[in-house]
C-alpha cells in the first residue's frame, strides 16, 4: 500500500517537488520550476492549499471519485482532508498554487472568516472552472502574494501577506458564485434530485430507522460534498439545506396531523423524532402554535 505524505508545512511540498521555499508559513508555487516530479502520491494536509491547473496533466482523487479538474481549473484543500494525485508519464505539469498554514493568519480577518470559505471543503466534481479574464486575476493575485514574500519582513509582513490570501479567496467565492448561476441546468437537476429523495425519505421507513434527516444524507446521494450541496441549494432556493429539510418536514407533519387520530407523540416518532417535546419545539417555531393546536384549528 503507497504510503501517505503528511504535508504539515509549505516546506514539506516544496521538497517533494524540488522547490524553493521563501517563507516558512506561505508558499507560492509554480510546477513548471519544479526539479522533481512524483508520479503517484497521497497527501494528508495539515495546512490550505489551493492549485490553478494550466494544462491537462494527470488526475486527482478525493474519496472515491475523481475531481473535475482540468484545464483552468481551481481545487482547494483544508487541514485534515487527503487526496491522491497521479501525474501522468513523461509530462511536466503546469500547475501554480498557494500553500499557506493556518498559523499566518491567527489574529488576522482572515483567520476569523476562514470558516466562511466553504470551498475549501468541496470535493468530487466540484473544482473552479475559470474564464481566460477570471483565470489572469487568480494569477495576478498569485503573483502580488509572491511579490510580497519576497519583501523584506517588517511588522506589517504577516497583515498584508494574509490581505493578498484573502484577496485570492474572495475572487474564487465570486467565481463560484459565477459558476452556481452559469451551471443553473445542473443544479436544478440536483434540486429535484433532492426533492425526490426527501419525499421518499418520508413516504418509508427513514425516520424510524435513521431518525431526523441531515444534510450529509442527501449530500451523500447527489455525490456532493455537505459544503457545496448546501451552497448550491442557498443559491437555488434563498434557503439553506437545513431549511429546506425542515420546512419538509413541517409539511409531512401538518399532513399526518390532519389525516390521521394519531397521537402527537406517536406522529413525533413517526417523523424521526426521540422525543416528542423536541418536535413540538419545532412545530411552534415553524407555525406560531403547537401541534396540538393546529389539529384544534381543523376541527
Amino acid at each position: 500500500m503507497e504510503d501517505v505524505i503528511h504535508l504539515n508545512s509549505v516546506d514539506d511540498y516544496n521538497r517533494l517537488f524540488g522547490l524553493e521555499t521563501m517563507h516558512p508559513l506561505v508558499s507560492v508555487v509554480d510546477l513548471r520550476d519544479a526539479t522533481k516530479f512524483p508520479k503517484h502520491f497521497t497527501i494528508n494536509y495539515s495546512i490550505y492549499a489551493l492549485y490553478l491547473k494550466e494544462s491537462i496533466c494527470g488526475s486527482i482523487r478525493y474519496g472515491r471519485r475523481n475531481y473535475d479538474y482540468q484545464e483552468g481549473t481551481i481545487v482547494s484543500f483544508a487541514p485534515g482532508q487527503v487526496a491522491e494525485t497521479a501525474l501522468s508519464d513523461n509530462f511536466q505539469p503546469r500547475a501554480r498554487g498557494l500553500l499557506f498554514h493556518p498559523d499566518i493568519i491567527k489574529g488576522t480577518s482572515l483567520g476569523a472568516e476562514i470558516s466562511s470559505y466553504s470551498f475549501f471543503s468541496y470535493s468530487s466534481t466540484e473544482a473552479l472552472h475559470l474564464s481566460e479574464e477570471e483565470r489572469n486575476i487568480i494569477i495576478d493575485c498569485l503573483e502580488k502574494t509572491k511579490a510580497e514574500l519576497s519583501h523584506p519582513v517588517d511588522k506589517l509582513s504577516k497583515r498584508l501577506i494574509a490581505r493578498n490570501i484573502q484577496l485570492l479567496l474572495d475572487y474564487c467565492m465570486r467565481f463560484y458564485e459565477r459558476q452556481f448561476i452559469t451551471r443553473a441546468k445542473a443544479n436544478n437537476d440536483v434540486l429535484e434530485r433532492f426533492e425526490a429523495l426527501l419525499d421518499e425519505y418520508f413516504a418509508g421507513d427513514a425516520p424510524r430507522k435513521e431518525g431526523l434527516p441531515t444534510v450529509k444524507y442527501f449530500a451523500d446521494r447527489v455525490c456532493l460534498s455537505p459544503n457545496y450541496f448546501g451552497d448550491l441549494v442557498k443559491k437555488v432556493t434563498g434557503k439553506t439545506a437545513s431549511e429546506y429539510i425542515r420546512n419538509k418536514l413541517i409539511d409531512v407533519a401538518k399532513e399526518k396531523i390532519a389525516a390521521s387520530d394519531k397521537t402527537v407523540g406517536e406522529i413525533a416518532w413517526e417523523l424521526g423524532f426521540q422525543y416528542s417535546q423536541h418536535f413540538n419545539r419545532i412545530f411552534k417555531k415553524k407555525v406560531g402554535i403547537t401541534p396540538n393546536e393546529y389539529r384544534k384549528q381543523l376541527d
